[in-house]
């Protein structure tokens, strides 16, 4: 697990847009849970890498609108996508978009739909919210006066309501089995640039409001070394109720934090009783020679009907990752695609999207 390297900007630079009032009311109501990413889904929602400050190489930032682009255009083979952009920029997005990509007058910053998106919740009879919790820019490590306003916004154009749980953070920072049980790591919610003033007990219970779960395992992470604070869905992803596939360090370096915390990790889950299916990190990646580039077969997407997940050109591990994705989901396609650009700058595919729940 490698660092996503800080992208130091000016958070006055982006003003947020000017939304109509939304009422909104504090906590979840009783019944509502969050579904499991395998459970039926009604849509994708995936942003737009915009900023020209958070993205200022011209180049780099095309290869990121090609690799949004690809995630889209391969989801929308099995469900609709919503892709989050001003509406200034459609007439140079839709081209390069499948028919079952939609485009959305929703400005956005940066392209992280898993954390700045909406969390939806539903009950037993079918009604959805959505389950607000706050993006703050990892922190306000990064500007995000339009990613801030997304979930909301999106919410909104669905018809919505919104329960906001009183959190400042990231979906991207827990998984969750939809089953009653989460995981996530301490650094990145127990944390005074996200959550001051609250007990790690307290953040804990409106987690579990917010998800309509039961249990939280908590491991530590690695605080201050990226700017999610390490992130659970780097590491470990439920694919199944009380069941995870972790990524691994064939060789860990003891010196290197972020192995440390992912063995820790491994062994609060092991211990907590969840059965734990190991593959490894590649080893000769495309990328091996950028030291912050994360490489992360657990970064994957499930769809309806299919599983989206990278490969980084080592046709050992590739095989191996492909191989334990059909174990764990053997009714669905399991699709690969280059995401480099997206590991070099910290995430995956996973981080690019947001379910929306039938």
């Amino acid at each position: 697990m490698r660092r996503r390297q800080f992208l130091a900007q000016s958070l006055a630079a982006c003003a947020p847009p000017v939304l109509p009032a939304i009422a909104e009311v504090m906590g979840v109501p009783p019944g509502f849970i969050v579904p499991a990413e395998d459970s039926p889904q009604e849509a994708t929602v995936m942003m737009w890498p915009a900023s020209r400050q958070v993205y200022p190489d011209r180049e780099f930032r095309g290869l990121l609108h090609r690799c949004i682009t690809d995630i889209a255009n391969t989801i929308a083979h099995f469900e609709p996508v919503i892709l989050c952009a001003d509406a200034a920029l459609h007439d140079m997005i839709r081209p390069r978009l499948s028919a079952g990509v939609t485009l959305w007058d929703i400005p956005t910053d940066d392209l992280w739909a898993r954390d700045a998106g909406p969390l939806i919740a539903r009950n037993q009879v079918g009604d959805r919210l959505l389950s607000h919790i706050q993006f703050n820019g990892w922190g306000r490590k990064q500007l995000h006066g339009f990613d801030g306003e997304v979930a909301r916004a999106v919410a909104q154009k669905l018809g919505f309501a919104i329960h906001d749980r009183g959190l400042l953070g990231e979906a991207g920072g827990v998984d969750q089995d939809g089953h009653g049980t989460l995981i996530a790591h301490e650094s990145s919610w127990v944390i005074g640039n996200r959550n001051p003033g609250l007990s790690r007990d307290q953040i804990a219970s409106r987690l579990k409001t917010a998800f309509g779960a039961e249990r939280l395992i908590w491991s530590k992470g690695v605080k201050g070394q990226d700017i999610t604070d390490y992130h659970i869905d780097s590491l470990a992803r439920f694919t199944g109720p009380s069941r995870v596939l972790i990524n691994l360090p064939t060789k860990p370096d003891a010196r290197d934090p972020f192995h440390r915390a992912a063995q820790k990790t491994y062994d609060t889950l092991v211990n907590a009783g969840l059965a734990v299916d190991v593959i490894p990190e590649p080893v000769h990646h495309r990328m091996r020679h950028t030291d912050d580039f994360v490489a992360s077969y657990v970064n994957f997407y499930v769809c309806n009907g299919a599983v989206i997940a990278p490969q980084f050109g080592d046709a050992t591990t590739d095989r191996v990752a492909v191989q334990a994705l059909q174990r764990h989901y053997p009714n669905r396609e399991i699709v690969t695609l280059n995401t480099d650009p997206l590991g070099e700058i910290g995430g995956g595919i996973h981080c690019a999207t947001q379910q929306i729940p039938s």
